[in-house]
């Protein structure tokens, strides 16, 4: 069993998550079901997929796991452009939320990377 909170992958993700939490919250009121919703699930989703993945005994599933955490990555930046373009966050928040993925992006996918050439 792996120890997640050694990762800089699950700092980070763990980072992102509450930032769009907190940006989340300005939100209006009528996107609680809809983006605001999405936004969040996401978000959770990777750290979470990373934290389940580091439970399993194979690495074929951590790889699984660690791969399912991307694709919710690239899911919340899209939402987190959409929000923009629509007006939800204000500027500094968007570009310090937008970072955050970034470089979540980054380490997570050189993880998986790393994972898949051993």
């Amino acid at each position: 069993m792996r120890d997640h909170s050694k990762l800089r992958a699950f700092e980070l993700a763990d980072e992102v998550t509450l930032l769009v939490y907190r940006v989340t919250q300005k939100f209006p009121k009528e996107e609680i079901y809809g983006l605001t919703s999405q936004m969040r699930r996401a978000a959770v989703s990777v750290p979470s997929n990373i934290v389940e993945g580091c439970a399993r005994e194979s690495e074929i599933e951590y790889l699984r796991f660690l791969e399912i955490a991307f694709g919710s990555l690239r899911e919340l930046h899209y939402q987190l452009g959409l929000s923009m373009r629509l007006g939800y966050p204000e500027a500094l928040e968007y570009s310090a939320c937008e970072e955050k993925i970034i470089e979540t992006e980054k380490v997570l996918n050189a993880l998986i990377r790393s994972l898949r050439k051993s």
